[in-house]
Parts: structure tokens; C-alpha cells; sequence
């Protein structure tokens, strides 16, 4: 029953039932239990869908924390550093000499003036 109401206090509710709705008694009291029902039936179909929302978190999940193992996996990486025969070997530049036969030292630096 409903905590905190005694069988006084159901004979009052009773008898205020009587008073105000009469003849109408019957039909308030099953549209009452239908609106019950129908809250009921909603409550049931928010708990089976949080359920299965729970189900799917939990699935991957589980999915998540095993190990992978791929089922084409890539073939080994070695490291061959042998030089290959098609790139040609890499020559440093040779020092050219100046085309004027200047170098920094034959420039006097003169301050500049606005």
C-alpha cells in the first residue's frame, strides 16, 4: 500500500470519493487505473531500453579492452640500410672562388644617415 496511510485515512479518501464524484465513481476509478497502467507500461519500456543501452556500453567495452590481432597483418619492417645501387652517392659541392675576387673583409662598413 502507500507509506503513511492508515485504514483511517482510507475511509476518509473513500468516503470524499463518494461525495464528489457519485455515480461517476466507477469510470474515475477506471480511468484512473488505466492512466496507472499506461505509467507502468512507460516506466517498463524506459527501464528494457536503459537495459539494452547498458548491454551495448558493456559489449564495447569488452570489445575495447581485447587485444587486437589484425587478420592481415603488414609484413615486417627491416632495417636495410645497404646503400642502394640505383641512388647515386651524394658528393658535396666544391668551393668556387668568388667571381670578382672579393670577400667581406674589402668592404668599410659606413654608417647610415637619414
Amino acid at each position: 500500500m502507500l507509506p503513511g496511510i492508515g485504514p483511517q485515512e482510507m475511509v476518509i479518501i473513500g468516503i470524499l470519493g463518494v461525495l464528489l464524484f457519485g455515480k461517476r465513481l466507477p469510470e474515475v476509478g477506471r480511468s484512473l487505473g488505466k492512466g496507472i497502467a499506461e505509467f507502468r507500461r512507460s516506466i517498463s519500456g524506459v527501464e528494457d531500453e536503459l537495459r539494452s543501452i547498458n548491454r551495448q556500453v558493456t559489449s564495447t567495452a569488452n570489445s575495447a579492452t581485447r587485444p587486437y590481432t589484425p587478420a592481415n597483418a603488414a609484413p615486417a619492417v627491416t632495417n636495410d640500410l645497404s646503400p642502394d645501387p640505383a641512388v647515386p652517392k651524394f658528393e658535396p659541392p666544391t668551393a668556387a672562388p668568388s667571381p670578382r675576387g672579393e670577400t667581406a673583409s674589402d668592404f668599410d662598413p659606413q654608417p647610415y644617415y637619414d
